[in-house]
């Protein structure tokens, strides 16, 4: 697992391993005998974000015509009967997992960056209404002016 490609990859802009999460797909499919378990406590190669073990829909699985919701029962499942998986903390294992996972740290990325995005906002926008009162009283359209005043002499 350490010689994969996207850990490959990750490395080149994530050097110290603080921005990427680690996702063992296929995990279900691996050699009897052999887990996961090192890798998703990260000791292995360590990730600041951690790792997360999916098992993925099959195509079998979509011929079959599975619903998501029953893959992701199977996989549920799989994780609690496993005999090592089964003994992980549950945040590391399922889709489910994986989801709360992202949504924390799209959440932390979000709430660290608002401030600054707030105040680009305002700055534009004072320089925007600047500009505005810098043109002046907006002028009528001389198509809508005259009827509308027509009657006013």
């Amino acid at each position: 697992m350490s010689t994969s490609d996207a850990l490959q990859m990750s490395r080149r802009v994530d050097p110290r391993g603080v921005r990427t999460i680690g996702v063992i797909t296929k995990i279900d499919l691996m050699d009897r005998g052999t887990d996961a378990a090192k890798m998703l406590m990260g000791e292995e190669i360590p990730l600041r974000l951690g790792y997360t073990g999916v098992r993925n829909r099959s195509q079998a699985d979509i011929r079959e015509g599975k619903s998501v919701r029953e893959c992701l029962e199977e996989e549920k499942t799989f994780f609690a009967t496993h005999p090592t998986y089964r003994l992980l903390p549950p945040h590391l294992v399922g889709v489910h997992s994986l989801v709360d996972k992202l949504t924390k740290v799209l959440f932390r990325h979000i709430k660290n960056f608002l401030p600054e995005i707030k105040r680009e906002i305002s700055s534009k926008t004072r320089v925007v209404l600047d500009r505005l009162q810098e043109l002046g009283e907006v002028r009528p359209l001389s198509v809508f002016y005259i009827p509308t005043h027509l009657y006013t002499f």
